[in-house]
Order: structure tokens, then sequence, then C-alpha cells
């Protein structure tokens, strides 16, 4: 759950001028990925900021299209009325029989499989769903150059555009194709995750539940209720360390001068999402996700056409 003592400030400047050095780089149309709630930074308020930037947005599912309603892919299985992908415009990933049938008539991209093994369609099934599909586009997760080639090898002479390039992959022309489709590469750096110091003391023997042994030590006001895991943080500027969660409270390391208002961060200021992910030892997409699901979200904002809000739930600008 969202802890009121922690705060998430996601930076919209920065998330558009990331889009905006993309298509630079590119040139070629630039999908956003707005799945999870924009990896937790908030979606309706990312696709504003957005939207005169990128093509068109990704979703996962047609239920996070219709809360931001703007038009774009639906990444995830095509569950749902094909009528409300036509009221919406939204276009499913069809990758199979069934699906192709269900969506017959419409606009869809086909999903095809270049080894991810998960929802697309094998390569030599693709020319039974070309037969019953209204084909706007063709699009793979690929993470590697071989994938990139599969797709290039699978859709050849088929006349449509084709993108596969996630954040792993823009570093590579020959990935890019017609499009390309960041989402990671759009929100990195952009959070910072920060509460304050409730508390300082010096200790005397052992300490919380664990009986740890630490000289000095501080409490914040968030635990393993809200997502906290033993990690690093920083204390004016100085690396420390969480050192026992609680439910609700938490025991960091302090320096001497450290006192009770103090800041910690526990992302951002030089706290990567790439550090953090090498320390939990996942990807930077699960620490975006569940550090954005500490605190309630604030909104930082000076360009001009779009409006920020102040915390989650606040009413936003109408799709433009």
């Amino acid at each position: 759950m969202r802890c009121p003592a922690v705060q998430v400030t996601v930076n919209l400047d920065q998330v558009r001028v990331a889009a905006e050095a993309i298509r630079a780089k590119t040139r070629v149309g630039l999908i956003a990925v707005i799945k999870a709630d924009a990896y937790g930074l908030g979606a309706p308020r990312i696709a504003d900021a957005l939207a005169s930037v990128v093509s068109e947005f990704a979703y996962f599912a047609v239920s996070e299209a219709r809360e931001v309603g703007r038009p774009g892919l639906v990444l995830g299985p095509p569950e749902g009325d094909p009528a409300e992908y036509r009221e919406l415009n939204l276009r499913p990933a069809v990758a199979n029989r069934a699906a192709a049938q269900k969506f017959s008539g419409q606009r869809v991209a086909i999903k095809v499989d270049t080894g991810m093994q998960r929802f697309g369609c094998p390569p030599e099934d693709l020319d039974d769903l070309v037969a019953r599909c209204d084909v706007e586009d063709y699009f793979s997760h690929a993470v590697t150059l071989e994938a990139i080639e599969r797709l290039r090898g699978a859709s050849a002479g088929r006349g449509r555009p084709l993108h596969a390039a996630a954040t792993c992959l823009l570093g590579h022309p020959q990935a890019w194709f017609d499009a390309v489709r960041p989402g990671l590469a759009l929100y990195r750096g952009a959070v910072r995750v920060t509460t304050r110091l409730q508390s300082v003391r010096d200790t005397s023997g052992p300490v919380g539940y664990t009986g740890f042994r630490w000289p000095r030590v501080g409490i914040i006001l968030a635990g393993y209720s809200n997502f906290l895991q033993p990690a690093p943080v920083l204390i004016n500027g100085r690396p420390q360390r969480l050192l026992e969660i609680g439910m609700n409270t938490c025991f960091v390391s302090v320096d001497p001068t450290d006192k009770p208002g103090d800041e910690v961060v526990l992302l951002g200021d030089g706290l990567t999402e790439a550090g953090l992910a090498e320390h939990f030892q996942v990807r930077e997409h699960e620490i975006l996700c569940r550090y954005t699901a500490m605190g309630p979200r604030q909104y930082v904002c000076q360009t001009p056409d779009v409006s920020p809000a102040v915390a989650v739930g606040e009413p936003r600008a109408s799709p433009r």
C-alpha cells in the first residue's frame, strides 16, 4: 500500500525529453509503452506529457487504454468485446486463429513469436492468420538481434510496418524498423522517491526484532507493507542502508550529524534504477514498479502544454 510518509516525484519534463531524444536518434515512429500504469509513473499523466511527441501508445490490456483514453496498440492477449476496440481506436495483438476470427474485419497487429515463447504467433502460421485479418502492422517482443532477424525474415514481402525494438535494442539501428517501442528508456531517471527521518538515536546492545547491532540508527515511517526491502539509501548525500524492515517502520543507518526531519532518498540523486536492480538482482523495470508504488505521486512539469497533478487520483486534462 502507498505510505503517506513516502513521496514519489515524477518529472514529466524529463520523460518528454527522453522521448524527444529517442525520436531524434532513430528518426522512425515512437510507440510509447505505458502498460502497468506507465511502469508505475501514472499512465494518464505520462500520456498527456507525451501526446505531442510520440506516434501512439502501447498498452497491455484494453482496460488500461480505457483509463487513458488515447488510441494505440494492445500488446497482451486480446480480451474483451471487439466493439470496444473499435470505439477506443485500438489495435488488438492477434497471435492465433481464434483471435483472428474474433477480430475479423478490424485493423489488427500480428504478434510474431521470435523466441520469447509467450503469446506470439509461430512464423509458420503467419500465412493462415494474414488470410483472416486486416493487418496493420507486425511486431515482436525481441530482446536479441537474432530475434530481430527472425521478425525480418518472417515478415519479408508482406508490405506492412514492423516494430520490435524496446529499450534494450535502441542502440542497434538494424532493430529500429518502422518504429521503436520503448518503455524503460522513457522513464529511467525521471522518478525520485524520498521520506524523512522520524527519529535518530544512539543504541546500546541489540536493536529491533532481529537484535542487530549498529551504533546509531534512524527510523523512517515506512516498511514492508509499502514494499520496502533492505537496500541502499542516501541521507544528506551520504550512502546509508536500510537495516531492518518492519511492517510500518524501518531502521536505517545514519551519520553522527544526521537528525530527525532529514531527507532519506530511496531512489534518485544518483541512486539509480540500475544500481538498485543490481542490488536486488532484478530488472530495472521491477525497481520502477516497486518504488513508484511506495507512496502518493506528485508531478513536476514546466512544459506549458502538460498539465501536472499533485497526487494520485487528482483530475487530469481531457485527452486532446
